[in-house]
């Protein structure tokens, strides 16, 4: 059915609005980018960014009442493309470190993910192959 005086006409199921995916966890996130999971967490890490541990951090999620598996998403999603909040948790306790000892250097979480990508890390829960050193 279309309007006479109108230039755009209306035809049913026409305009369908997709779910918007949350950046961190791919769930649907409604109208939003980051779903309310996501928020809550990303509220607790910038409260918490730089006094606590990774392990620390987790736990705090943890209670927070999300699931491991978005944990893991969360932890992992590089939504910007400069690395993942894991990334930059590393690069906090790197700069800290670095700081500690002495050193000026600030880390990025860009850097983390540059040196993960080129291999010079092992993954930490995979044990290294038999016979090489």
């Amino acid at each position: 059915m279309a309007l006479k005086n109108s230039s755009f006409p209306f035809q049913p199921g026409a305009a369908k609005v997709w779910p918007v995916r949350c950046r961190y966890c791919r769930d649907r996130a409604g109208f939003r980018r980051v779903c309310a999971d996501c928020r809550r967490l990303l509220a607790l890490y910038t409260r918490c960014q730089g006094r606590l541990s990774l392990l620390q951090l987790v736990d705090l999620y943890i209670d927070a009442g999300v699931s491991r598996e978005k944990i893991e998403a969360f932890l992992n999603a590089d939504p910007t493309g400069q690395g993942s909040l894991k990334d930059r948790i590393t690069a906090d306790m790197s700069t800290e470190l670095l700081g500690a000892m002495g050193i000026n250097a600030r880390q990025t979480a860009h850097d983390v993910k540059r040196l993960r990508n080129q291999g010079n890390w092992r993954s930490m829960d995979a044990r290294p192959e038999e016979g090489k050193h």
